[in-house]
């Protein structure tokens, strides 16, 4: 099991059969109560409010976590969108206090907030807020929507980790790459690579390289930040990037009745306790084409790697490809040719990333708690990410 990236507002309890028939909520209740009601517990909350939801994408998947905040607390949920391009967002911070804009245009202070805000939300939710939020802005700055930091911090925890024989299995990466570099990064690489955004996700800013026709395509465009990461490309074996430590490869899911074998991941999604980190649901994504021993001229790797199945429409709404959604059943999951020791092993490499995410945010704030942009430039100097979050 390889770790491609770690994400801070991660879907999947829509797509998680339930463990008991009985409890209709399912892992949506278990998030609630042991991950998000001890977050309200934990000291005095410093304000007196409401409780809100707020999102940007996934309407079905979030609509259940205000649905269940609601039975569990007892009280009316505001479920907020925050559309990146609003130009008169719901929300706003006074003195640190979100505060909610509701059908009568009236400001409702909030004590405690669910936040499933997925595109770039340093630029809507500040760094310190007095408002209670799970997921914080700064799990994702730390790693969790931050591909450039969180592969520092996977380096700086695997020294950690070392002498006690773990390790975060990731590709090869390198990070802090200009534009310009990439195609002799990519040529380092043998010719094929995955060139990453830093700080895009839904399957967004990933380009996957197998030729010169993807490459110049990709060297066309223009993009608003300047600092790339690249990593070796994990394809078919004859068709996979050669770095110093090896080959990595997919394996595929079980081969169809036409002797077909697709691309596929696990998403493993964790959440905090008092018991630590617990899994809560899993489930998993294949390409939309079956992997090839051969590119053909022209053809596009993205189908035959891409696995995401967030779609962004033309007018910036997200839509999904559950056609390539493999549900933990009987029926779905056994075509990924996995077994309980995978899981376990995906467990593994969850918890890890997460815990070098977290100790790279701790790292992030000073004594007083405040966050160090200093070191959070030298870490990740990207002139257009910095205005995001200064502005």
């Amino acid at each position: 099991m390889v770790i491609i990236e770690n994400n801070s507002c991660p879907s999947g309890q829509k797509s998680m059969p339930l463990l008991e028939d009985h409890q209709e909520q399912g892992s949506y209740r278990r998030l609630v109560e042991r991950t998000f009601a001890p977050l309200l517990q934990r000291k005095r909350l410093p304000v007196q409010g409401g409780l809100a939801v707020l999102y940007d994408k996934n309407f079905m998947e979030v609509s259940g976590y205000a649905a269940v905040i609601a039975d569990v607390f007892q009280e009316p949920v505001y479920f907020v969108p925050c559309f990146e391009d609003d130009p008169n967002l719901p929300i706003r911070f006074v003195d640190g206090i979100l505060e909610v804009r509701d059908a009568e245009d009236t400001w409702i202070p909030i004590r405690a907030a669910f936040r499933y805000v997925t595109q770039r939300p340093w630029n809507r939710i500040p760094l310190h807020t007095k408002t209670r939020i799970l997921n914080p802005t700064l799990a994702c700055l730390a790693g969790g929507r931050n591909k450039m930091v969180a592969a520092k911090a996977y380096d700086f925890f695997n020294a950690e980790l070392e002498e006690m024989g773990l390790k975060i299995n990731t590709p090869h990466t390198i990070w802090d790459v200009s534009k310009e570099e990439i195609p002799l990064w990519v040529k380092t690489l043998g010719g094929q690579a995955v060139v990453k955004i830093p700080y895009s996700n839904a399957g967004q800013g990933v380009f996957t390289i197998v030729s010169e026709t993807e490459l110049e395509a990709f060297m066309k465009q223009d993009f608003p930040y300047s600092r790339f990461i690249v990593q070796s490309l994990i394809g078919n074996y004859q068709w996979s990037s050669t770095t110093s430590s090896g080959k990595l490869y997919h394996v595929g899911t079980i081969p169809s009745s036409k002797g077909k074998t697709f691309v596929a991941d696990v998403r493993m999604m964790i959440s905090s306790t008092e018991n630590g980190l617990l899994p809560l649901c899993v489930y998993a994504r294949r390409a939309r084409k079956p992997l090839e021993d051969e590119i053909d001229t022209g053809s596009d790797s993205w189908d035959m790697l891409g696995t995401n199945l967030s779609i962004k429409n033309p007018d910036g709404t997200w839509d999904s490809d559950t056609n390539r959604l493999v549900l933990m059943d009987r029926r779905d999951f056994n075509k990924l040719g996995i077994g309980v020791d995978d899981l376990i092993e995906a467990y593994i490499q969850t918890v890890l990333s997460t815990v070098a995410i977290d100790k790279m945010a701790d790292t992030l704030l000073n004594k007083q708690g405040r966050f160090r942009m200093r070191l959070f430039k030298s870490l990740n100097d990207d002139p257009a990410l910095l205005n995001e979050i200064l502005q």
